[in-house]
């Protein structure tokens, strides 16, 4: 092949995009991968890895708060921000490090510029065309900002892990994902938070069972919340901002935090010019993520569904696959596993009781839940909550959904049992070791079987 000629060109360098580079060079094809910014994305540099390095750092703080009550006299004289940002670029610099490392290992050719599609099998980065035989497309996704200006007092995900400072208030606008683990950290890090949310609950992608304890467990820890309403304006001056509601209510505190969902970041990329099917920005590709035209694929957040990195990693492993011809299984988004970093973990996957009631009927559906308090482990963390097992009636587990302390270590056996479609006749006899979290899912699939032990 000539210079610039390779068998797939990956245009992102993100969770999805890497992933894809790395399948496809062990079966044996030749790579080139184009990432303006950073290889490893939004989730190594401005998402997933930081914040989880911030919500650890938070996890102390709590911890030691409590600490008197587990028979420790602990104290919390101060949180320096600056030396907490510094333990979160150790972390992310040594991961880039290492992916870097890996990618030129591999002898993926990473061209450090922004590539643009500029036909059915070519890529143009600084001047240069390159050509491929396959074009993945994964160029992630960017903050949403709701036409709001963000600087100094507002700002998004991205800036505020940046600030070497802890504000006295803060104002979270959406109660998704991201701005929950932010309203826990920054709680935990003594910050007085409110969050605004347009729609009814907290995190309303989550079973219902799942959002009455989180909503509980903050207006616990005093995270104050105004749900059902959504926002007007938001101002700012140089000391605060202040958000205003469609129903005329106004809030003010030291920020404000844009957590208001992510954006597909396919803008100026020549996209649609080569008729790449779009939709709002998204591209549109088929079940096995083929765009309809000449070689191009696309995956990761510019995909409608779950913008989550290891939905990313999954279909940059498929993609690499269907083009060897290997016929690998689709995923559907339902059977992706999510978690929730907040305080208490969320962990799901598959139908919450509302959807599988949709689709299967209401007298179709039956649901279990096990209540930590009666297991050992969690009494010992100092956790409540729940594993809730949904299953279509006489048929599988359709459903996995569970909130506690650390249960996020919970959500592999939860993604086996509803992609493997096991019945709770099938988990109830698994033995699950004692004194673990883990023997709260066989509680659950007990119960869901009829045969509860300690239920």
């Amino acid at each position: 092949m000539a210079e610039n000629e390779f068998d797939i060109l990956v245009l992102g360098g993100g969770s999805a995009g890497y992933a894809a580079a790395l399948r496809a060079v062990q079966l044996g094809y030749t790579v080139a991968l184009f990432e303006k910014s950073k290889v490893g994305g939004t989730c190594l540099h401005w998402g997933c890895i930081p914040t989880k390095a911030y919500l650890h750092s938070a996890e102390l703080v709590a911890d030691a708060k409590e600490s008197e009550k587990y028979g420790v006299k602990l104290s919390v004289d101060s949180v320096d921000m600056g030396a907490v940002r510094s333990y979160k670029d150790s972390i992310v610099a040594g991961k880039f490090k290492g992916l870097s490392g890996l990618l030129k290992a591999k002898k993926i050719t990473v061209v450090d510029a922004f590539g643009k599609l500029t036909g059915e099998n070519t890529i143009e980065a600084d001047g240069t065309t390159y050509t491929g035989k396959h074009i993945i497309l994964a160029s992630g996704s960017v903050s949403k900002t709701m036409g709001i200006e963000i600087r100094d007092r507002v700002m998004t995900s991205t800036e505020a892990l940046e600030i070497d400072w802890t504000p006295k208030s803060a104002i979270v606008l959406g109660g998704g994902v991201i701005g929950c683990e932010f309203a826990s950290m920054w709680n935990s890090f003594g910050v007085d938070v409110t969050v605004i949310e347009g729609l009814n609950n907290l995190v309303p992608n989550e079973d219902p069972s799942i959002i009455k304890i989180l909503e509980k467990e903050f207006k616990k820890k005093k995270i104050k919340t105004n749900l059902g309403t959504f926002f007007e304006k938001v101002e700012q001056d140089e000391n605060g901002a202040k958000v205003t509601l469609a129903d005329g209510k106004t809030f003010e505190a030291d920020v404000v935090l844009v957590a208001v969902g992510r954006g597909p970041n396919t803008q100026d990329m020549g996209f649609e010019q080569v008729g790449v099917p779009m939709d709002r920005g998204f591209v549109t590709p088929n079940e096995r993520l083929h765009t309809g035209v000449g070689n191009i694929y696309a995956i990761g957040d510019i995909v409608p569904g779950v913008q989550l990195a290891h939905r990313g990693y999954q279909q940059g492993r498929f993609v690499a696959e269907e083009i060897a011809g290997l016929n690998p299984v689709v995923v559907e988004d339902v059977n992706v596993p999510k978690v929730t970093f907040t305080e208490p973990e969320i962990s799901s996957v598959g139908y919450t009781q509302p959807k599988a009631e949709e689709k299967f009927g209401k007298d179709n559906v039956e649901v279990a839940e096990y209540n930590l308090l009666g297991n050992g482990k969690s009494s010992i963390l100092g956790t409540g909550g729940i594993i809730k097992l949904v299953r279509e009636k006489d048929g599988p587990i359709v459903g996995f959904h569970a909130i506690g302390k650390r249960i996020s270590e919970q959500i592999g056996e939860g993604q086996l049992i509803v992609n493997w479609e096991a019945y709770p006749e099938d988990l109830a006899p698994f033995i699950h070791a004692h004194p673990t979290q883990n023997e709260a899912i066989g509680e659950a699939a007990m119960a869901l079987a009829g045969i509860p032990l300690h239920g």
